[in-house]
């Protein structure tokens, strides 16, 4: 089985030489290109790739705000091999579990022994049937997500985690409300739950993610229930299940 691999820079320069280096290596296929954050995360949510060459400063969102934005999965999360001209994020590259950080420019060399790094740490998580989930987790506890990626069918904008009032969970959805607006996303409440500051936003039900920011009132009802008034007259009800996240707020 060939390794598929992703590239991701927004120099075509950059990218021409990635493949060309590839081309050297038996059993590798490259799955795609993207010339920018979005794109990149829109391939690996698609595509699955097993390694992805990862610039740090693109267009739209940079190389960490890509893993950031990786929709959660079943299928084991890619190994991230930065390559950028940047050496100022490397430690931070590593704190994220990256396999490896090429400082352009590098030469064949230098490439080859990432790519063999990458494809032996493939290969020992094929055998352990260990996922890398915590490449994400990781990245997540260190920054917690300062923006969502909205994407409707006529453009793509951001929406800063701030002005999000409550979060409720639609189907294989998850809406997020401002005080003027609501979108959709395609992520799981648990995932979101992961990703946000856990001192900022609050879990009150299974179907629901509050601001705690933006409370005006709590409301005491009966039995471990909360109704929970937000800034803009939205008046949310807890679940026994979370009644112990609010009540570490109100002793705060």
């Amino acid at each position: 089985m060939k390794t598929r691999v992703l590239i991701v820079d927004d120099e075509p320069i950059a990218r021409r030489g990635i493949r060309r280096y590839l081309a050297e290596h038996e059993g590798i296929e490259v799955i795609g290109e993207a010339a920018n954050g979005i794109s990149a995360v829109e391939q690996i949510n698609e595509l699955l790739p097993d390694i992805v060459f990862l610039d740090v400063q693109m267009p739209d969102l940079d190389g960490f705000g890509v893993i950031e934005n990786v929709e959660p999965s079943s299928d084991p999360a890619p190994v991230y091999i930065f390559a950028t001209a940047h050496d100022a994020h490397a430690i931070r590259a590593f704190e994220v579990h990256a396999v490896d950080y090429l400082l352009k420019p590098y030469d064949k060399e230098r490439f080859a022994k990432a790519l063999v790094h990458a494809r032996q740490v493939l290969e020992q998580r094929g055998k352990t049937n260990r996922d890398l989930e915590p490449l994400l987790q990781s990245l997540r506890r260190l920054r917690p997500l300062e923006r969502f990626v909205v994407k409707d069918k006529k453009r793509i904008f951001f929406v800063p985690v701030p002005n999000v009032l409550w979060i409720e969970a639609t189907g294989n959805y998850a809406c997020i409300h401002t005080a003027s607006e609501h979108h959709l996303l395609r992520e799981t409440m648990a995932h979101l739950e992961e990703k946000l500051a856990a001192h900022h936003f609050i879990r009150v039900r299974k179907s629901t993610i509050v601001n705690s920011a933006c409370i005006s009132e709590i409301r005491p009802m009966f039995d471990g229930v909360y109704d929970i008034v937000l800034a803009e007259g939205t008046v949310v009800t807890s679940s026994r299940r979370y009644a112990h996240k609010l009540r570490t707020l109100l002793e705060s």
